[in-house]
């Protein structure tokens, strides 16, 4: 095959990619604002799904601001308001005014599940970072708000990560013995983000920090896979299981490995030190990924394997190839090569042809391992963050996030 031209520098798919980020915007935009606060979960014809009174987690409305402030910084009308609206509940109903940090989830006002989570800080600094690029009366106050939590209840300095969750008066939840890598690695990609919009060194410090404790030791330590389960002093735990499939699988979560990649490369590129682990990491990452993740026969990443690289949940996912597209554009900005043409170019067609619903418009967010429609982990479609930025990045310069690119 011939690959003299990358597809990125094709005006045709470059365009194509465009109207896909605008399909995305106008199908969430269209339904997805609860008008008492927060996002509904959509239907996969685009409708919220009943209940009507949905339970909305923090990380929905953090990614929510995020998108819809790269709308604004892209020009795209409309887009401040979503923003105004995630802002508005992440401070006013997610955050707690007595205890200090953000409540996981909220259902007309008040908490639902009321502890105090990584993974949702890491999504609060992301809004807020994102949110101060495009001018939000809110932005700054927030932004110091979660920094002082994740400084004083989250970071922990000997191991250069933070812990996992907490109750909502900061008591370690079931008895504070887990971490985990999924927040941690959400953390580096809004520090980073923080890092862009104040030039504060301390984001990005403490981002180099996870990457080496998560990626530099312990993914190394594996043949380059990404742990996910960990104990209090960061070895890695094979045998955790926990019934939330959704964020905490069993096992190995090849989209993981993807997501790191990219990550990684931004910070080879923001830090300026252009250290030589790091570009190997990707490397590994993404070709283990391709490796022992991809369907050579179907197509699509199977959601996790054992520790024997064996797939076990053999759903396909629509963020792993998302985030697929994304890191083999930073691969293919910063170390050309034909094998990430030919990684980028396979992913989008799997997406084109299986993933993008065109009769009712979104993308679906889990297929079967033979790429049918299916529901047993998402209900319908509720997030726009994976496959926007999967549209987005690759039509910017690999120079930080895709935030930074913009502006």
């Amino acid at each position: 095959m011939t690959q003299a031209i990358r597809w990125t520098e094709q005006p045709t798919h470059r365009a194509w990619l465009m109207d896909q980020a605008n399909g995305l915007w106008d199908f969430f935009q269209r339904g997805f604002v609860d008008p008492k606060g927060g996002f509904y979960d959509l239907s996969p014809e685009g409708h919220p799904l009943t209940p009507l009174d949905q339970i909305h987690p923090i990380h929905i409305a953090g990614r929510a601001v995020h998108c819809y402030a790269i709308g604004a910084l892209m020009g795209r009308p409309g887009s401040m308001a979503i923003v105004n609206h995630g802002m508005d509940i992440i401070w006013n109903q997610h955050r707690d005014a007595v205890n200090g940090g953000y409540f996981w989830s909220v259902r007309d006002g008040k908490p639902v599940d009321s502890s105090k989570q990584g993974y949702g800080h890491a999504f609060v600094l992301l809004a807020a970072s994102s949110a101060k690029l495009v001018g939000h009366p809110l932005a700054d106050a927030m932004l110091a708000d979660v920094t002082e939590i994740l400084n004083a209840r989250f970071w922990e300095a000997e191991s250069g990560a933070i812990a996992e969750e907490f109750t909502a008066d900061w008591q370690p939840l079931d008895g504070g013995t887990y971490r985990g890598q999924n927040s941690n690695m959400h953390l580096t990609e809004a520090l980073m983000a923080a890092y862009e919009a104040t030039g504060t060194p301390d984001y990005l410090n403490k981002a180099k920090q996870i990457s080496h404790r998560v990626i530099g030791t312990a993914a190394r330590s594996v043949g380059w896979r990404v742990a996910e389960h960990f104990g209090t002093d960061w070895t890695v735990d094979r045998s955790y299981y926990h019934p939330n499939e959704m964020f905490r699988p069993a096992g190995t979560t090849p989209g993981h490995w993807l997501e790191w990649t990219r990550l990684i490369l931004q910070l080879w590129v923001l830090d300026g030190k252009r250290e030589g682990w790091m570009m190997e990491a990707a490397q590994e990452l993404f070709r283990k990924s391709m490796s022992l993740g991809w369907d050579r026969e179907k197509g699509g990443f199977f959601y996790t394997l054992d520790w024997d690289d064996v797939p076990q949940k053999r759903m396909k996912l629509w963020w792993p190839a998302c985030e697929a597209a994304a890191a083999a554009h930073f691969l293919n900005e910063l170390d050309p090569n034909p094998e990430w043409e030919t990684a980028y170019r396979q992913v989008w067609d799997v997406i084109a042809t299986a993933f993008i619903d065109r009769q009712n418009g979104g993308w679906r967010e889990e297929l079967t391992e033979d790429l049918q429609p299916s529901y047993t982990i998402f209900p319908g479609k509720g997030d726009i963050y994976h496959a926007l930025q999967a549209c987005l990045i690759p039509l910017f310069p690999a120079t930080g996030s895709l935030t930074r690119a913009i502006g």
